[in-house]
């Protein structure tokens, strides 16, 4: 029997289904767990500055934002207003750019 025969059919996305693949709305956030103690300081800031990050790339590529050369310090923290998020710092901003750029 070819292997190709024995490999499993991929669930359907929107662009492949017949149907229109339902969506969960209206979309909750997870709910929010504490983090661990006992890490170092510079631990929990780098958590949080990932996470915001993401938040921000997020928003970016929501928004139309598809290629890092798009996202100048002064869009990143646009978007972050609008969002209702703290302005990132430069660090942030770098970082946003690189998750952008290591999703393709």
């Amino acid at each position: 029997m070819p292997a190709a025969a024995l490999k499993p059919k991929p669930f359907p996305t929107q662009s492949t289904a017949k149907h229109p693949v339902l969506l969960d709305l209206p979309y909750t956030p997870v709910e929010k767990r504490p983090l661990p103690p006992g890490r170092p300081r510079e631990w929990y800031v780098t958590h949080n500055r990932r996470l915001k990050a993401m938040r921000l790339a997020i928003a970016l590529l929501d928004s139309g934002v598809y290629v890092p050369n798009q996202a100048r310090n002064e869009t990143i923290r646009d978007t972050a207003e609008t969002i209702g998020v703290h302005p990132p710092s430069d660090t942030t901003c770098h970082m946003v750019r690189a998750l952008m750029r290591y999703s393709r």
